[in-house]
């Protein structure tokens, strides 16, 4: 098959640009000629595959989503490729993917967090209103063929909140390559990495992952770290943010020196070897690639009800969902058990075992088949 995949950017930093680039090598992999459309190459497109640049507008963000919107379709259109799939805001395409659900749906979530003046933000940014027009226009019947979800509470969301047929929407769960994160890690790294940054070899270590802070719940993860019960326990930050003086800050009154900011890091892997535990409390997010690296990496994961990946946890695994992640006790509760629990070596094969269900390999053999199956219905012409 011929397959256009669609989005602003490639690139290896953010979920959806690191999904894209995922996308186009793994479908490469399976055989298919891949041409990706965008507007920005920030790294070089997968060897084998072809690359397309969109011309936009190149002053202000909101410029340059509405144009990508409008000229992406008009510049796809004259190539015969069986089946456009994409990643971000465009006016029409055959496979939509909501790797972040629905904008409409996140803004409600984080104004209820942030209060009045977070929500007034919202209703009054030219780029949030503009987005939630696109969005409106995407979801329409015939803008579409069929919708990919990266988790049934995508899904689900979308249902409700855009009135999509059930039947058009598909949920196929992100993967995980399971030799690059794997329970050997620990053996290779808990030394070192602690070391490193001053964290004694027999205390609990937690491991935060991401870079959204607020979003991902590291305000809600801080708030706890003041508690007597984590005085033994420490806090790694893996992850970078624009306000990061602030966290520091705040995270050096909360605890004394128990959260340590490593920044971004390339080699994130070493990081699972040297943790006993993933959190990510997110307030939203639609999956969390992170906890399946976490499984992989055998350790178990404490989340957010409203984390997408929560989904795939089972049996004692899944007694890491918290209900009601804006209570610090709670969240404090579920640490601590959790931590007790990934001291037994079969909980940690537990994980692992789990996590080497989610891979690459059987995501892309998936996503395979929902595309034919998406060509072999008809697709839907790409409009200008």
């Amino acid at each position: 098959m011929k397959i256009a995949l669609a989005h602003k950017r490639l690139a290896k930093s953010g979920g959806t640009e690191l999904d894209l680039y995922r996308t186009a090598t793994g479908l490469r992999d399976l055989g298919h000629e891949v041409h990706l459309f965008c507007s920005e190459f920030a790294i070089d497109p997968p060897l084998g595959t072809f690359a397309h640049s969109i011309p936009i507008l190149p002053l202000g963000r909101t410029a340059r989503l509405w144009s990508f919107a409008k000229v992406a379709p008009r510049i796809i259109r004259p190539y015969p490729c069986d089946l456009v799939m994409n990643f971000g805001r465009m006016f029409s395409q055959d496979v939509l993917r909501s790797g972040g659900g629905s904008h409409r749906a996140f803004l409600q979530e984080l104004g209820e967090e942030g209060g009045l003046r977070r929500r007034l933000w919202h209703g009054l940014s030219p780029y949030h209103r503009s987005l939630l027009a696109l969005e409106r226009q995407q979801f329409k019947p015939g803008h579409y063929k069929r919708i990919l979800a990266v988790s049934e509470a995508v899904k689900q969301e979308l249902l409700a909140t855009y009135a999509v047929p059930e039947d058009k929407v598909t949920v196929i769960y992100n993967g995980v390559d399971h030799k690059r994160f794997h329970p050997g890690l620990r053996d290779r790294f808990r030394r070192t990495i602690r070391k490193q940054w001053h964290i004694p070899l027999d205390a609990p270590v937690v491991l935060f992952v991401g870079n959204s802070f607020h979003r991902k719940g590291l305000d809600r993860l801080l708030r706890v770290w003041s508690f007597p019960q984590m005085k033994e326990t420490y806090l790694v930050v893996v992850g970078d943010e624009a306000r990061l003086g602030r966290y520091k800050a705040f995270a050096e009154h909360q605890s004394r020196g128990r959260v340590v900011f490593v920044g971004r890091r390339d080699d994130v892997e070493c990081y699972y070897g040297a943790a006993d535990l993933l959190a990510l409390p997110a307030v939203k997010e639609a999956f969390g690639n992170v906890v399946l690296e976490a499984l992989a990496s055998g350790l178990p994961a404490v989340v957010s009800r409203n984390v997408g990946a929560a989904e795939v946890l089972k049996g004692g695994l899944a007694e890491g969902i918290v209900v009601h992640p804006e209570d610090p006790e709670e969240i404090a509760t579920q640490l601590l058990a959790m931590l007790e629990r990934s001291l037994d070596p079969s909980f940690s094969s537990a994980a692992r075992k789990l996590g080497k269900e989610y891979s690459w390999k059987n995501h892309f053999n998936k996503l395979d088949r929902f595309l034919k199956e998406t060509i072999e219905q008809g697709g839907c012409e790409i409009s200008s």
